[in-house]
C-alpha cells in the first residue's frame, strides 16, 4: 500500500509538472496567438493602405492620360496654327526676319533669306554676324530702338544689286521680339 501511496504521489507530482508544462506552454501559445493576431491586424492594414495607394495611383494615371490627351490636341493645334502662319508668311512675298530682344534670329521666312543671306543653322545668330545684301547699316541700331520705344520705324534701303526695298521694323508686342519685313516698292 506504501508503494502505491508512493507511485500516485509520484504521479501525481508528475502531473502537477505536465500541468505546470501544459500552462507554461499554453502561455506561449496564447502569447504567439496575440502576436499572430497582432502582426494579421497590421497586414490588413498595410494591405488595405496598399489598396488606397492604387486606387490613388490608377485615379492619377487617368487624370495623366486625361491631361496628355489635352496636350497632344494642344499640340497638334500649334503644328496646324504654325503651319498656317508658315504658309501665309510664305504667300506673302513678304521678306519677315524676327528678332529677340537680343537681336538675334528666332525665324525668318524664305523671302528673307533672299535679302540677307539666311540658311537654317543662323537661328540663334545675332542679326550683326549676318551679311546682308541691303544698304542698311543702321538696322541692328533701329531695331534695339523699336525695342526699347515699341514704335514701328519704316525707310527705304538700296540693295547692292540695285533693288530697292521699303523696310519696316515693327515691335512684336507679346514676347519683345522685332520683326523686320522687307518688300519691293
Amino acid at each position: 500500500m506504501q508503494q502505491s501511496h508512493e507511485d500516485l504521489q509520484t504521479t501525481r507530482e508528475e502531473m502537477q509538472n505536465s500541468q505546470e508544462e501544459l500552462k507554461s506552454t499554453n502561455e506561449e501559445l496564447q502569447s504567439t496567438n496575440e502576436d499572430l493576431q497582432s502582426t494579421d491586424e497590421e497586414l490588413t492594414t498595410s494591405k488595405e493602405e496598399t489598396q488606397s495607394m492604387n486606387e490613388e495611383t490608377q485615379s492619377m494615371n487617368e487624370e495623366m492620360q486625361t491631361v496628355n490627351h489635352e496636350l497632344v490636341a494642344k499640340v497638334t493645334e500649334l503644328e496646324r496654327a504654325s503651319d498656317d502662319m508658315k504658309n501665309l508668311f510664305n504667300s506673302t512675298d513678304i521678306a519677315t526676319l524676327f528678332l529677340d530682344a537680343q537681336l538675334k534670329v528666332p525665324r525668318f521666312t524664305a523671302q528673307a533669306a533672299s535679302v540677307i543671306r539666311l540658311i537654317p543653322s543662323d537661328i540663334g545668330r545675332p542679326i550683326t554676324d549676318l551679311a546682308t545684301e541691303l544698304d542698311y547699316p543702321q538696322m541692328p541700331e533701329e531695331a534695339r530702338e523699336v525695342l526699347r520705344s515699341l514704335v514701328s520705324r519704316e525707310r527705304e534701303a538700296a540693295a547692292r544689286d540695285g533693288r530697292w526695298f521699303d523696310v519696316h521694323i515693327m515691335p512684336y508686342r507679346p514676347r519683345a521680339i522685332t520683326s523686320t519685313a522687307w518688300s519691293s516698292p
